[in-house]
C-alpha cells in the first residue's frame, strides 16, 4: 500500500487484525448496571453535564442574560467570512439584535423539545460561517456540536426572527435551528427515551425506510449512538405505510407538526441496517468494530460536513454501549470520570511512554484540542484510531513532513506531531480508561 502515513500497511486498516491481536476481546469490561452507575457519577462530577429533568421551570431575565452572554460572546480573536472579509462590530451587533434580548421577560418559562433532524448547535442565531486568520475552510468557528433525532432539549429562549432557539442539551448550551426540533410537554420529551424496549444505531449512519405517506420520516438519517423506542409489529397492526413490518424494526420517531409541536410516530428501519436491540456489550472487540465503522469518514469540526470531529467520534462509539461523555476534548480530558492518569507540563517522557505501554483497547489519550483512541500494539509500537484534521511527523531523514488526514484514520501514536518542535506524546496530559 502506497501512502504518506508513516508505519501503515493494509493490515492496520482491518478491524479484525486488531481484534485477533487483543486478549480477552469478548470479555465485558462493564456490566449494564455498572455503566448506569458510571453515567450517574459522570453527571455528578462534570458540571457541564445537565440533567434536563432537574432544571427549574422558570428562569429570571438576569439568569438568561448571563447564559446568552456566555454562549454568544464576541470571540477574543479576529474572525473572517469565507470571502476574506473580517467580521466587524456591525456583524456582531446584527447577531446580538437577533438574540431578542428585549423579548426576555422578568420570568421565562422553560419549554422542552425533541430533535427531529440531524442538526448543529451554533454560537450565534445565524448560519453564517466564520474562520480564523488561517482561513481553514474546514473549521467553522461558529459551529459548536451536532445533535441527532430523539435528542432531548430544554428550550430557554427564541430569536427575534423566530428561526432559532437557545437550547440546553445534556452536554451543551447553544443556538439551534427551530425547524429541526419539535416542542412538546416535559413528560413527552423526557419520557421518549425511557422505554424498556429500544434499539441503538450501531452503524456509522443508517436510514429509515422510504415512506410515501410521511416524507419527514422517509429515508431519515440516524447516526451511531441514536437510541429509539422499539415497537411490536402488532402495535401497527402488521402494516405500516403500506409495508409489512416483519422484515424491519418498528421504531418511534419524533415528528414536527406544521405548527412546530411534537408528535411521536412509528417508522420502519430495515433489518439489513446496522442496528442493535439494546446497547452493545461493552467489550474490546466491540470498541474496535465500532471505531472502524467510521474509518475514512471525512473530518467534520463540530459535526460539520454531515460527519464528526475527534470527540464526536469517541463519544458516538461509546454511546453504542450506553456511555455518556462531555462534549469537548478539554472537558473529557480534564474530567474525573473513568480511570485517569494525568500529566503536568513537567512530566517526564519516559513516564508517558510507560503509561502508553499499559494502555488497553479503547483507552483515550488527550492532547490539547484532540483525543485518540488506543487500538493495540504492533511490532512494539502503539497504534491509535482518531478523527483528525492534520498530520505531521519527522521522516526517516529527520525532516519535518506536513500532510493531511482530514478523516477517521489509523496511525502509529509515537511519530505523530503537533508541530516541528512537539509530538503528540510531548503534549499528552491525560490517559483515560472508561471503567
Amino acid at each position: 500500500m502506497i501512502t504518506d502515513v508513516p508505519e501503515i500497511s493494509a493490515r492496520h486498516l482491518d478491524a479484525q487484525y486488531w481484534i485477533d491481536k487483543t486478549d480477552h476481546a469478548d470479555t465485558p469490561l462493564l456490566t449494564p448496571k455498572a455503566i448506569e452507575h458510571l453515567n450517574q457519577n459522570t453527571f455528578k462530577q462534570q458540571s457541564e453535564l445537565v440533567q434536563l429533568a432537574e432544571l427549574p421551570a422558570q428562569y429570571a431575565k438576569s439568569q438568561l442574560l448571563e447564559m446568552i452572554n456566555k454562549v454568544s460572546s464576541v470571540p477574543a480573536y479576529e474572525r473572517f467570512f469565507a470571502d476574506g472579509r473580517q467580521l466587524s462590530e456591525k456583524d456582531y451587533t446584527r447577531y446580538r439584535n437577533n438574540m431578542n434580548l428585549d423579548g426576555l421577560k422578568q420570568s421565562n418559562t422553560l419549554r422542552y423539545a425533541l430533535v427531529t433532524n440531524r442538526t448543529t448547535m451554533r454560537r450565534f442565531p445565524s448560519h453564517d460561517k466564520a474562520y480564523n486568520a488561517e482561513m481553514d475552510p474546514d473549521i467553522d468557528r461558529f459551529i459548536e456540536t451536532g445533535l441527532f433525532p430523539g435528542d432531548a432539549l430544554a428550550v430557554l429562549h427564541q430569536s427575534k426572527d423566530g428561526k432559532w432557539l437557545l437550547a440546553q442539551a445534556y452536554h451543551y448550551l447553544a443556538w439551534i435551528p427551530a425547524e429541526d426540533v419539535a416542542i412538546g410537554s416535559k413528560a413527552q420529551v423526557l419520557g421518549f427515551r425511557q422505554t424498556e424496549s429500544f434499539v441503538v444505531v450501531t452503524g456509522a449512519k443508517v436510514f429509515t425506510n422510504y415512506n410515501p405517506e410521511l416524507p419527514q420520516l422517509s429515508e431519515k438519517q440516524l447516526d451511531m449512538g441514536v437510541r429509539l423506542p422499539l415497537l411490536d409489529n402488532h402495535q401497527v397492526d402488521h402494516s405500516l405505510y403500506g409495508q409489512n413490518p416483519y422484515t424491519s424494526y418498528v421504531v418511534s420517531l419524533p415528528y414536527r407538526e406544521d405548527d412546530g409541536s411534537l408528535s411521536i410516530k412509528p417508522a420502519l428501519i430495515s433489518k439489513n441496517q446496522d442496528i442493535s436491540t439494546g446497547y452493545l456489550p461493552f467489550t474490546r472487540e466491540n470498541i474496535i468494530r465500532q471505531g472502524f465503522k467510521f474509518l475514512g469518514e471525512r473530518y467534520g469540526w463540530g459535526h460539520d460536513y454531515n460527519a464528526r470531529d475527534c470527540t464526536g467520534f469517541v463519544s458516538e462509539v461509546y454511546r453504542t454501549f450506553g456511555i455518556l461523555m462531555p462534549r469537548n476534548s478539554g472537558q473529557q480530558g480534564k474530567g474525573q470520570y473513568g480511570i485517569n492518569q494525568h500529566f503536568d507540563a513537567n512530566a517526564a517522557e519516559q513516564d508517558k511512554l510507560a503509561a502508553i505501554t499499559n494502555m488497553d483497547v479503547g483507552d483515550l489519550a488527550y492532547i490539547p484540542g484532540h483525543v485518540v483512541m488506543y487500538l493495540g500494539n504492533d511490532n512494539g509500537k502503539p497504534y491509535v484510531i482518531h478523527d483528525v484534521h492534520g498530520m505531521s511527523y519527522l521522516d526517516k531523514d529527520e525532516n519535518y513532513y506536513k500532510g493531511i488526514l482530514n478523516g477517521v484514520s489509523v496511525t502509529p501514536l509515537l511519530p505523530m506531531r503537533l508541530s516541528e518542535s512537539s509530538s503528540y506524546v510531548d503534549k499528552i496530559y491525560t490517559i483515560k480508561s472508561i471503567r
